[in-house]
């Protein structure tokens, strides 16, 4: 692992918890987009004249009410979902952690945010925090810790 990526906190609705993060801590979006196959909406953030190299922060807002995010605010309220982390192979990755015992959630990774290929660290696997793998796409990551 390279460095913390980003942060992923689940909100019910996008754009107000945009507006909020903007009004209150000066965060602006640097990336948003529909993903279906996840079942979500979701923005990256960032400080408004922050280093682009820094880690992100992830709102994450249900497209459906069955989806992951959409299954976590029902268990558990807006709040922290899921902690990233930035490798260089997602699958070689994944493939030492498999090898350690720890059980991953997707067999194959699959796609994230901009682009990225991601994977998921069980949360009973990793202290009861669910752990995301990121090999980043298109957005800058290049930064180390």
């Amino acid at each position: 692992m390279r460095r913390i990526d980003h942060v992923g906190i689940a909100v019910p609705d996008l754009d107000e918890a945009l507006a909020f993060y903007e009004k209150t801590f000066g965060l602006v979006a640097e990336h948003e987009e529909v993903n279906e196959e996840q079942g979500v909406r979701e923005a990256m953030l960032v400080p408004a004249d922050g280093d682009p190299g820094t880690a992100r922060l992830q709102l994450l807002a249900p497209l459906r009410p069955d989806s992951a995010i959409g299954k976590f605010l029902d268990r558990s309220g807006p709040g922290i979902q899921q902690m990233a982390y930035t490798v260089d192979d997602v699958d070689e990755t994944s493939a030492e952690l498999r090898a350690k015992g720890l059980r991953l959630l997707y067999d194959a990774p699959r796609r994230g945010t901009a682009g990225s290929r991601i994977n998921f660290v069980h949360p009973k696997d990793a202290g009861g925090v669910l752990v995301e793998l990121v090999e980043p796409g298109g957005l800058d990551h290049s930064s180390d810790f």
